[in-house]
């Protein structure tokens, strides 16, 4: 048997096995991918994903961001109370409404956001915006497959969960 015909005849075992090694090798990459973000720049990639966000529009209330960021208000406040400790952020209040408070990208956000690299999901939107139709449509069935194939059970996982790609809690602190 030659050699290409071997590789050809692979095992259940054997392509489980490579199956596993590619999950684990995305994980791997989005953690590597946070874990530099945190140490060249000190920040997550939720904190990123909020301040492109809030840089964006200028202006936000906490409900719109973590609207416009597919994160519960809970955490996007959480996260917004150390980007304001780190100068990155401030708080004014609404002059249409004093009860309303918004959030605003300082100075230091501004240029902080000119150095700042381009988030994981970001590369991968472009390369995947140049494959084929037949070959998106593929990957997809078949991430949507592995996770059923995982046993995940309705309300174990958030199936409204952000799009960003990172390892760890959402609100943890760098």
């Amino acid at each position: 048997m030659t050699e290409s015909t071997a590789e050809n005849q692979l095992t259940g075992d054997s392509i489980t096995d490579k199956v596993l090694i590619s999950i684990r090798q995305i994980i791997q990459a989005i953690d590597l991918h946070s874990r530099e973000l945190v140490r060249k720049f000190g920040l997550t990639v939720p904190q990123l994903v909020i301040l492109q966000t809030i840089s964006r529009e200028k202006s936000m209330t906490v409900g719109a961001i973590a609207k416009e960021v597919s994160l519960s208000q809970a955490t996007v406040t959480g996260i917004l109370e150390r980007l304001h400790k780190r100068g990155l952020v401030v708080r004014t209040r609404s002059e249409n409404d004093r009860r309303r408070v918004m959030i605003e990208p300082t100075e230091k956000c501004m240029e902080f956001l000119e150095q700042a690299p381009p988030l994981m999901q970001e590369i991968f939107v472009k390369q995947f915006g140049e494959l084929e139709q037949w070959e998106k449509m593929m990957i997809l069935s078949s991430l949507q497959r592995i996770v059923s194939l995982m046993n995940v059970k309705a309300g174990a996982v958030d199936e409204n969960i952000s799009p960003y790609l990172t390892t760890g809690k959402l609100n943890e602190n760098p």
